[in-house]
């Protein structure tokens, strides 16, 4: 087992990491910014690194500054987290080239993935459904035509390379497309640094599910079920749960199958996701894969009681599975919250300094967070400052749970998504698990969630 890990992150997943650690008797090294240099996770690691400036280009992204890092403090392995250099297989591959255990997948697996024209192929090799589209980058706009007038109208052009709605756009018609193909690739390119990108079907409100896979170096898969991702705004979600609403376990049996063969089949090791769209008639189409640790991991955890970060890490140490398929059990019902420092309506950005900060506890209820009283959201990063996990014995309780949480918390000094948060749970089709990606369309935002909502904006 590891002796030392560096975290490659910061705000609430490297907490989160941390704490993984120390109930490993592993001891951690934070690297932070100067932006971050009074942030929990700096105070709760063992050791601490300065990465560089504010700026992310220049901090959490410079591979030379982590490694750096990793090497002035002796870490012997790197957990990047989510987002920043968590699917970096420039990263992976340097930390094979310096002896340090990159906690996550090959970097081959992690370039294939990757790149997302590239992935198609290969999970329709493994017998994953696709939707219909291009075989790879689409070059001009004539080849564009060409094949959106195969597959029938709208399509949605994406880039091959990163995510996050990113050199993303949706068409409906020939005369649009010239517009979104240019758009599309300029956003790409300066997002991720490549324009390429590649043209799919468009599905018309779908529901957005995904499965959770851990492979360890011995050729063991196991998925550890699905989750109902569909609530997003702008291509990100806001609110996850597991199981999803829509499912049977025949379903979950049929789909978790599919996934651990496709993931054997690129011989994954490590924590990942496989990510579904779900159309009107139940049928499923694979979206992308990835190859990280996901934002929403906790409800996973809360419904089989196994703790993926530690997972991650025992994987990486070169252990074995502890578990096999038969032996996960599924249990309750779980839902979480992200929440963002963001205009519930615009959704602009709200740094700032966090005046009163409580978040309620009781039971099933969980947050992740590295957020406090007095702390200072920053400009220069993510928007999001926490996550409310809450479970239930069925999806009543957890929706009881998660209304009464959000109406109990408190945040004073900066506005935050939990109205919004409250609006979504409250909301008659959410309880019947009517959803898909479409929802917020949907939602009557002019209604008032709750009289009880006072501070938490």
């Amino acid at each position: 087992m590891f002796k030392k890990i560096l975290i490659a992150n910061r705000g609430e997943i490297a907490m989160r990491v941390i704490v993984a650690c120390r109930e490993l008797g592993i001891k951690t090294v934070a690297v932070y910014s100067e932006a971050d240099e009074s942030s929990l996770h700096v105070r709760f690691a063992d050791e601490e690194v300065c990465v560089g400036p504010p700026r992310s280009a220049e901090s959490y992204l410079s591979v030379p500054a982590i490694i750096s890092a990793a090497e002035i403090a002796g870490a012997d392995a790197i957990h990047p987290g989510y987002g920043f250099l968590s699917e970096s297989s420039y990263l992976a591959e340097v930390c094979e080239a310096c002896d340090i255990r990159f906690i996550g997948p090959d970097p081959n697996v992690i370039k294939l993935m990757g790149d997302k024209s590239r992935a198609r192929r290969a999970m329709k090799k493994a017998g994953l459904p696709l939707l219909p589209g291009s075989d790879g980058p689409v070059v001009n706009e004539d080849q564009a035509l060409k094949i959106s007038n195969e597959i029938g109208y709208p399509i949605i052009i994406k880039a091959v390379a990163g995510g996050g709605g990113r050199g993303m756009r949706v068409v409906h018609a020939d005369s649009e497309l010239g517009q979104a193909l240019r758009t599309a690739q300029r956003e790409a390119e300066a997002a991720f640094g490549l324009g390429d990108v590649y043209i799919e079907k468009y599905l018309e409100a779908p529901r957005h599910i995904e499965f959770q896979v851990l492979g360890d170096h011995h050729g063991n898969v196991v998925h550890l079920g699905e989750r109902e991702c569909s609530i997003q705004r702008r291509h990100q979600k806001l609110v996850e749960e597991s199981p999803s609403p829509a499912f049977t376990e025949r379903m979950r049996r049929k789909m978790g199958n599919l996934v651990v063969d496709a993931a054997r089949a690129i011989q994954y090791t490590n924590a990942g996701t496989f990510e579904f769209l779900m159309d009107k008639a139940g049928k499923f189409y694979f979206m992308e894969a990835n190859t990280r640790l996901q934002v929403e991991h906790p409800v996973t955890e809360m419904v089989t009681d196994i703790d993926i970060v530690k997972e991650q890490i025992r994987i990486s140490a070169g252990e074995r599975l502890a578990f096999k398929q038969s032996e996960i059990k599924f249990s309750g019902h779980s839902i979480e919250c992200r929440v963002n420092a963001e205009d519930p309506e615009s959704f602009r950005p709200s740094p700032g300094t966090i005046e009163v900060f409580s978040l309620p506890g009781g039971p099933g209820v969980r947050v992740d967070t590295a957020a406090h009283t007095d702390c200072t959201i920053s400009p220069y990063y993510d928007s999001m400052i926490a996550k409310i996990i809450v479970r239930g014995r069925d999806r009543t309780e957890a929706i009881a749970r998660m209304k009464r949480t959000l109406e109990m918390s408190v945040i004073e000094g900066i506005k935050t998504t939990i109205p919004l948060q409250l609006r979504i749970v409250s909301d008659p089709e959410f309880a019947k698990g009517n959803l898909s990606t479409a929802f917020l369309e949907h939602l009557n935002l002019d209604k008032p969630a709750s009289t009880k909502l006072a501070k938490a904006v």
